[in-house]
């Protein structure tokens, strides 16, 4: 029998794959993104995907979580569970996208793309498809069914490549611009391109998922006393994750709004969506955090809630935690002293917003740990808590935005992104230390953290003295995982003992 957290690692090595060779996949469009498109052009891109962002958590509503809390309950049939959630989800789905064809012109006026309704109409039915289809991923994740979770992840990912390449490279090269479906249907190269490429893998992934869906629908059973109670659980989640939306991407709608233009810029809405733009780009940098969170995510909600049971949880928690942080530390200190290389992932007029990547990366892993340290209000069914501390994160974003992105520009959203999530992470562990107390190793938690920007700094210092610094870099990264591992006494080791 696997150990907790070997079957945790190897869960979260499963969906990890999964993100790391579709990130690796997927980091092909960056390049080709912001090699194609003008700073200004990849601003409009990375405005809409923040508004995806919010539709996404609106659209799920908490019902993930609750999928997964009330189907480790005893007195509840999971196939009940799964037939009443995968049936609400797809009628507010089919809702939202009725009103996104309704009014797509009018949510583009809005929002100040009335040349391009149709990216709102794109994006706004890709969001419904996806909403839906997170149930039955959830299912597969609760099964630990996490290859053919990886898989279609993966078809994803490669159809979504694909087609971009098809419609940003291929169609206007190889195509005459005298063919009529060159003349009538295809009007150049437009980030236009990229929405119609989500769209259509969404649709390919639905029809992947129907296996999945079809076994809701063998034993189907909607139970609307269930409903309500899964409502009850998961309405805060909902709110809690739009506030955290705001945490994470309110800041990609606020800067056109905030920035300051300085006088001799004669097309301000271009040099706020270039700003933009850059921004946005560096982001996709700092993004190879969250892949690693994200994977861990996928495979830690379930285990935190099956693992519940068990005498040992909180120390199992514990150790979960630490080595969560070692994890992150980890990437943190490979991308900040790897910069020089990892930075061609975008193009080099991009590159002036480097400066922002270390501030994210840092920011990513308190907002890792606030995952971690949620699970005391998941058990305990104290989901209000998450809704305090996600507007507490809501509230620091949209204040330090307001004092810091007019006199620093991006990098003040960086860092209001920084704190917001630093007060998040405070905040709950108050919380977490009065009503489900773990003991976390605080000590050696601490140490790690110390070291690691100890290296960071030194790494700083070193760029401008030493001409092949990057050599020590590589050594430095290296001394930090032997640290660890002789801090630890090679533990790892243990948990084959930890039945």
């Amino acid at each position: 029998m696997k150990s907790p957290i070997k079957s945790l690692l190897s869960q979260t090595a499963a969906y990890g794959l999964s993100s790391i060779i579709g990130r690796l996949i997927g980091y092909f469009l960056v390049p080709l993104y912001t090699r194609l498109f003008l700073t200004n052009e990849f601003g409009v891109y990375t405005e809409l995907q923040a508004y995806v962002a919010f539709l996404l958590v609106i659209l799920t509503y908490g019902m993930e979580t609750g999928f997964f809390r009330f189907s480790e309950n005893s007195d509840t049939n999971k196939n009940s569970v799964y037939s009443t959630i995968l049936t609400a989800v797809f009628f507010t789905s089919l809702g939202f996208a009725f009103l996104i064809y309704s009014f797509s012109f009018q949510i583009a006026d809005l929002i100040g793309y009335s040349k391009n309704p149709e990216y709102v109409l794109l994006l706004g039915l890709t969001v419904a498809i996806d909403s839906f289809s997170s149930i039955p991923f959830a299912s597969l994740r609760l099964k630990r069914k996490a290859w053919k979770f990886v898989t279609i992840k993966l078809v994803n990912i490669s159809v979504n490549v694909i087609l971009n390449i098809f419609f940003l490279i291929i169609l206007p090269k190889y195509f005459s611009s005298d063919n009529f479906f060159y003349r009538n249907i295809y009007n150049g190269i437009d980030v236009g391109y990229i929405f119609i490429s989500y769209f259509i893998t969404s649709i390919i992934t639905l029809f992947l998922l129907i296996p999945e869906m079809s076994t809701a629908f063998k034993v189907f059973k909607f139970d609307f006393p269930l409903l309500k109670q899964i409502l009850k659980y998961s309405i805060p989640l909902l709110f809690a994750g739009l506030a955290g939306m705001i945490s994470e991407n309110l800041d990609k709608v606020l800067i056109k709004y905030l920035l300051t233009i300085p006088a001799h810029i004669i097309d301000a809405p271009a040099y706020v969506m270039s700003e933009l733009g850059i921004y946005g780009a560096n982001v996709k940098i700092a993004v190879l955090m969250t892949l690693f969170i994200q994977a861990f995510r996928y495979a830690a909600e379930p285990f935190f809630f099956s693992y519940a049971k068990n005498a040992d949880a909180k120390v199992m928690y514990a150790k979960v935690m630490k080595f969560f942080i070692i994890f992150g530390l980890s990437v943190f200190l490979g991308i900040t002293l790897l910069i020089d290389f990892v930075k061609y992932i975008i193009d080099p007029s991009y590159h002036e917003g480097l400066k922002i990547v270390p501030v994210l990366l840092f920011g990513k892993i308190f907002f890792g740990i606030v995952f971690n340290l949620s699970i005391w209000y998941k058990l305990t069914n104290k989901t209000k808590y998450a809704v305090i501390l996600a507007f507490v994160g809501a509230i620091v974003t949209i204040i330090l935005n307001i004092i810091l992105v007019p006199i620093f520009g991006y990098l003040g959203a960086a860092w209001a992104a920084f704190f917001a999530y630093f007060a998040m992470m405070l905040l709950s562990y108050y919380y977490g230390n009065k009503h489900y107390y773990i003991e976390y190793d605080l000590k050696n938690i601490f140490i790690y953290l110390i070291i690691a920007l100890l290296i960071y700094f030194l790494n700083l210092l070193l760029r401008y003295l030493i001409d092949y610094y990057i050599i020590l870099n590589i050594l430095l990264l290296f001394s930090f995982f032997v640290f660890v591992l002789k801090k630890e006494n090679f533990r790892l080791d243990t948990l084959k003992r930890n039945k």
